[in-house]
């Protein structure tokens, strides 16, 4: 089945969320732990905030991470789906 039959189909999308959500939840907690870990084992989360998201950091945060996602579980469910 080629790629643009696949997108069509509700299932498609129903497997691209199980593979996107959990994969972009691990690469958040990731990210976080590796930009900021001694702030969150510390409790301060001001200083969390202050490196990751604020002065719109945000943007950079969350836009690479949800394309990321999407692009992965595009590409996964594209691969196993027949």
């Amino acid at each position: 089945m080629k790629f643009l039959e696949k997108i069509k189909q509700p299932l498609f999308w129903n497997n691209v969320s199980k593979v996107a959500i959990p994969f972009f939840i691990m690469v958040t907690l990731i990210s976080l732990l590796m930009n900021s870990w001694e702030a969150i084992f510390a409790g301060d989360f001001g200083r969390v905030h202050e490196v990751n998201f604020s002065e719109g950091k945000w943007m950079n945060f969350w836009g690479l991470k949800v394309f990321l996602s999407t692009f992965y579980g595009i590409y996964v469910t594209n691969k196993k789906m027949k």
